[in-house]
């Protein structure tokens, strides 16, 4: 029978792999137990169509995101009209076909798991 040797690895975002700066915002990068995970702050002002659209050069966010919102509120509306808002707390599953905004004036910060790979990353 084969084994399958496993190594605890511990990362922090207090000292990111990768930053990615976009207007209103940064993403941060960890790359942890052969997964990217990412830490997305946005602050009061943000909006994916005017602050990430001129870099993902692309109508609506493309990123899938599987995450979970730490802090502030968010509101998303996906490209078929469906509306969302997501707050402290909350997990989300987003797919690809949306448009995201800040709600209110608190920094909004989202952990995510999947949808990062790409995101605010130039062609």
């Amino acid at each position: 029978m084969a084994t399958t040797t496993q190594t605890a690895e511990r990362k922090s975002f207090s000292k990111p792999d990768e930053t990615r700066p976009f207007d209103k915002g940064k993403l941060e990068i960890v790359n942890v137990g052969g997964t990217m995970i990412g830490r997305a702050t946005f602050e009061p002002g943000w909006k994916w169509s005017e602050c990430v659209k001129p870099i993902a050069n692309t109508e609506s966010c493309q990123a899938p995101h599987l995450g979970y919102v730490v802090s502030g509120r968010m509101k998303v509306v996906m490209d078929d009209g469906t509306e969302l808002e997501f707050g402290p707390g909350d997990a989300m599953s987003l797919p690809p076909g949306h448009d995201a905004w800040i709600v209110g004036n608190d920094q909004c910060v989202v952990v995510d798991f999947v949808g990062y790979k790409d995101y605010a990353k130039p062609a």
